[in-house]
């Protein structure tokens, strides 16, 4: 039997509500597919990683992140090998194709709860970007060239917090618009540096949840995970 682990950043400097945070995705997402074991693991909570995979016998990873970059293609396969175990890896969460729909239903939404007109209107995809790993970037402008061709928006854009575009450029070039944090968990980026560079562009618009805390999201993974075990 296959025991599916997500796998989180997670916060170093306060591990615990994160992990949890994560333990309670994992429980909503086993509701959708009982029969697979799922279990959450946050990096930066030490051991939890070690806890989750205990005496599983044929472990997946399921990165809660929104690309592939270091902590996918490096830090997680290195953990494993410290601790001498394996584990098959599903592809992460912010490349899934379902992630589309969610987001332009959802932006839509709020679009229309703030009284603006898409096609008047910029969706800014905020999402965190390196200097290192120049890649990390990819999925949030992969999903925005998704997201302007479906049309309803006059402008997707994508501000980073590690790069530029910086948020608080795109954001002060913005006539109206929204902000949709391009984000797995809500840590300190999405709580403090994305409402900073806001408030720093005095953009005015609305700025939602990310979309990892979307309602939908449990049951996205669910479907994800079903479709990876049964092939």
């Amino acid at each position: 039997m296959n025991t599916v682990i997500i796998v989180a950043h997670g916060s170093p400097s306060d591990p615990e509500p994160k992990q949890a945070a994560l333990d309670a995705l994992a429980a909503k997402v086993q509701s959708f597919c009982p029969d697979i074991p799922v279990k959450a693991a946050t990096l930066a909570k030490q051991g939890a990683l070690e806890s989750a995979l205990g005496d599983c016998e044929n472990p997946v990873i399921y990165p809660f992140f929104m690309a592939e970059g270091w902590f996918t293609k490096r830090e997680i396969p290195r953990r494993l090998e410290k601790m001498g175990r394996s584990a098959a890896h599903m592809d992460p969460f912010g490349i899934d194709p379902a992630l589309e729909a969610l987001i332009l239903q959802d932006s839509l939404q709020a679009a229309k709860d703030a009284g603006l007109e898409p096609a008047e209107t910029d969706l800014i995809l905020c999402a965190h970007g390196s200097k290192i790993a120049r890649r990390s970037k990819d999925s949030a402008y992969a999903m925005a060239q998704k997201l302007q061709a479906a049309g309803p928006f006059w402008r997707v854009r994508v501000g980073l917090i590690e790069e530029a575009p910086f948020i608080e450029t795109v954001a002060r070039t913005s006539r109206q618009g929204l902000c949709l944090p391009f984000f797995a968990l809500r840590a300190g980026h999405v709580e403090g540096d994305i409402p900073h560079a806001l408030r720093l562009a005095g953009f005015t618009g609305p700025l939602l949840a990310p979309i990892g805390e979307h309602a939908a999201i449990p049951a996205l993974i669910a479907r994800a995970i079903t479709r990876y075990i049964a092939n």
